[in-house]
C-alpha cells in the first residue's frame, strides 16, 4: 500500500517536473518571437529613418546643385577691380589708329587711372585678350561693327588691340570709302570693319562726316543701302541707341529724292520698333544662319547728371575720377524699354535659326563714370565763352577714353568669338 502510494506520489512528481520544463520552453519560445518581431520594427523603423534621411540628403544636393549652376559663369555681373599692373592692355600714344575724339591723354588728362579699371565677373574670369588667336579665329574671315560713334570707338579699340600681334607695318593696311572703313590684316586675310549707320536704316544722318542735323528723320522699312555693305560678313556686331535719344522721331514713306513722300512723328520707342523689325527682317532672309555670327551690343549709358551718383547738381561727368560703387547703379539715360525692345528681337531671331547674342554690356559700364572724355577731347567747333567759363557744359559724357570701357566690351566679345572654335 504504501509502495503504490509512493509510486503514484513519484510519477506526479515526474509529471510536474516535466509540465514545469515544457512551460518554460513555451515562454522561452514566445519570449524570442517578441524579441525578434520588435527587432525586426526596429529594423524597419530605422529603414524608414535611413529613408527619410536619404531623401533629405537627395534634397540637399539638388540644393547645392542648383547654386551652383545659379552661380555659372555670367560675364555681365561683376565687379571692376584696380589693376595697374595687367592693364591697360595698349598704350593710348602706341596705336595707330587712335581717334581724337578719345585720345584722353593727347587732349590733357592728367589723371589716367581710368586705364587701369579691369571687369572681374563674380564667379568666373574673362579670358585674357589674346590678339593672335583673335587673328587666327579671323583667318580669311570678315568682321564688321555696325552702327554709331560708340560702335566706332569700339572698333577703334579693336583695332588697338590686335595691332600689336602685327607690327610690320606692311602686313596692314585701312582704307575708307564712304561710310566703309576697312582695316585688313594681310597675313591672315582678315578684315575687321566699321561701318557708318547709326540708326541701322536709312536716315538723314547716314553721311559718315556731315551728319549733324536739326531734324532727325528716318526711313524705318529701308535698310539695303547700309546692308548691302555687311550682309555676307562672317560676324556682325551692332549698336544703335544714342541717335535715337529723343521723345519723337520723323519717319519717311517714300525716298529722301523723291517729293512724294509721306512723313510722320511718331513716338521714339514706337519707331525703334519699326527700324529694329526691318533689321531683323533682313538678317532673318539674308545672313548665312550656320556660318553668321551676330552680335548686338546694348546701349552704352551715359552720364550726364552727376547728382543721380550722389554728386552736384547741374553737373555730369566733368572732373570725375572714381567709378561708382553703389550696386546695380542706373542712370535716367539709360531705357529699359529699348532694352526690352532689342531682346524681343533678338529671341524672335534666335527662334528662326539666326546665331544672335545679346551682350549686355550696360550695368557694367553704368558704374564708370569717370570714364568719358568729358573736355579731354578734340572740339570740332570752336568753344563759346559760356563754354570756356563752364566747361561741364560741353563735356562729353557719351563716349569713352581709350584705353578704357570699350576694351572690356571687347574683351567679352573675344570670349565669345573663341568660344565658336
Amino acid at each position: 500500500m504504501l509502495a503504490s502510494t509512493w509510486g503514484i506520489r513519484s510519477n506526479f512528481q515526474i509529471l510536474t517536473i516535466i509540465l514545469i520544463f515544457i512551460v518554460c520552453i513555451c515562454v522561452l519560445h514566445f519570449t524570442k518571437e517578441e524579441t525578434s518581431s520588435s527587432t525586426s520594427s526596429s529594423s524597419q523603423n530605422q529603414v524608414a529613418e535611413d529613408g527619410v534621411s536619404s531623401r533629405e540628403s537627395i534634397e540637399e544636393v539638388e540644393m547645392i546643385i542648383e547654386e551652383e549652376e545659379e552661380e555659372e559663369c555670367d560675364y555681365f555681373k561683376g565687379k571692376w577691380v584696380y589693376d595697374n599692373e595687367s592693364y591697360p592692355l595698349y598704350k593710348e600714344k602706341e596705336c595707330s589708329f587712335m581717334s581724337d575724339q578719345l585720345a584722353c591723354h593727347k587732349f590733357g588728362r592728367e589723371d589716367l587711372s581710368y586705364q587701369f579699371w579691369r571687369w572681374q565677373p563674380h564667379h568666373c574670369h574673362l579670358p585674357r585678350f589674346n590678339a593672335t588667336t583673335l587673328l587666327e579665329s579671323l583667318r580669311n574671315k570678315r568682321l564688321v561693327f555696325v552702327g554709331d560713334s560708340l560702335n566706332r570707338g569700339q572698333w577703334i579699340s579693336m583695332l588697338c588691340l590686335v595691332e600689336q600681334a602685327i607690327p610690320n607695318t606692311s602686313l596692314r593696311f585701312m582704307q575708307t570709302n564712304g561710310s566703309l572703313s576697312t582695316f585688313k590684316a594681310i597675313g591672315y586675310n582678315a578684315s575687321i570693319d566699321f561701318y557708318w549707320a547709326p540708326l541701322l536704316v536709312e536716315s538723314n544722318s547716314d553721311d559718315p562726316i556731315n551728319h549733324r542735323v536739326t531734324e532727325r528723320i528716318v526711313r524705318t522699312q529701308a535698310i539695303e543701302k547700309h546692308a548691302r555693305y555687311w550682309t555676307d560678313a562672317d560676324i556682325l556686331v551692332f549698336d544703335s541707341y544714342l541717335w535715337w535719344r529723343r521723345p519723337r522721331m520723323k519717319v519717311l514713306w517714300g525716298s529722301f529724292e523723291s517729293q512724294e513722300g509721306i512723313y510722320k512723328e511718331v513716338e521714339m520707342l514706337k519707331g525703334y520698333e519699326m527700324a529694329l523689325r526691318t533689321w531683323s527682317d533682313w538678317l532673318e532672309i539674308h545672313v548665312n544662319h550656320s556660318k553668321t555670327q551676330i552680335f548686338w551690343m546694348s546701349m552704352s549709358p551715359t552720364h550726364e547728371r552727376s547728382e543721380e551718383w550722389g554728386g552736384p547738381t547741374e553737373s555730369n561727368c566733368y572732373n570725375e575720377t572714381q567709378p561708382i560703387t553703389t550696386r546695380d547703379y542706373w542712370g535716367s539715360g539709360s531705357d529699359p524699354n529699348m532694352i526690352r525692345v532689342v531682346q524681343e528681337a533678338a529671341d524672335n531671331l534666335r527662334s528662326k535659326g539666326v546665331n544672335i547674342n545679346v551682350l549686355n554690356i550696360t550695368q557694367l559700364s553704368e558704374y564708370r563714370k569717370e570714364a568719358h572724355p568729358s573736355v579731354h577731347r578734340k572740339q570740332w567747333d570752336p568753344l563759346t565763352k559760356e563754354q570756356l567759363a563752364n566747361p561741364s557744359r560741353f563735356a562729353d559724357c557719351f563716349h569713352w577714353c581709350l584705353p578704357g570701357v570699350p576694351d572690356t566690351w571687347n574683351e567679352i566679345l573675344y570670349a565669345y568669338i573663341i568660344s565658336f572654335l
